[in-house]
């Protein structure tokens, strides 16, 4: 008997990509592997692309989603914090974000990634992007994951030279920290 893989797509930046990173080595391989491990029939389909701003997944989001989706993760916005992109914008393009899955795949669940701003930006600044996101999240519904960086961000020996993107090490941490909030969405669409 086959089994059909619910198609969960991973819509993010060069943190979902896997930037310097062999690619079974990138979160999203990380992800599957645990999904495969748990007998959930799901297929992660790694959607990430580097440098993207939250308004370059807004445009990019109808192409991307061609294909059905069972559930889109949201890792969006990392480049507007390092950018310094008002994080009111930041809101409004997640919010758009999600209504677009939803008019594209209404049958999709869709999860929202937690991203922080620098600190060298201000207390300001930092507070307004952290707050984007349950904002939104709550505004529309969707899942909120904890900060996709949680444990990563700022430790050398997780990161590669750049100091931002993960090493092979901080892309196991950065898969646990997702795995804990994602698990019970992947084994709620693995049943359908």
């Amino acid at each position: 008997m086959a089994t059909r893989s619910a198609r969960v797509v991973l819509l993010g930046t060069s943190l979902t990509a896997g930037l310097g990173l062999d690619p079974e080595k990138a979160y999203p391989a990380l992800l599957q592997q645990k999904a495969d491990s748990a007998g959930y029939a799901v297929r992660i389909v790694n959607a990430g692309l580097s440098g993207e701003t939250s308004a370059g997944a807004l445009r990019r989001a109808g192409w991307v989603l061609d294909q059905p989706a069972a559930l889109v993760v949201l890792e969006v916005g990392a480049n507007d914090g390092l950018r310094g992109v008002d994080p009111d914008s930041t809101y409004a393009n997640i919010v758009a974000l999600v209504k677009v899955v939803r008019t594209q795949r209404p049958e999709a669940d869709v999860a929202l990634v937690q991203m922080e701003a620098p600190t060298n930006l201000g207390g300001s600044y930092t507070t307004r992007f952290h707050e984007a996101y349950p904002r939104a999240a709550k505004v529309t519904g969707v899942t909120l994951l904890p900060f996709l960086l949680e444990g990563v961000a700022g430790d050398a020996r997780l990161n590669q030279a750049d100091g931002i993107h993960p090493n092979p090490e901080g892309s196991k941490r950065v898969a646990e920290t997702v795995w804990r909030g994602l698990s019970p969405l992947l084994a709620k669409v693995s049943r359908r």
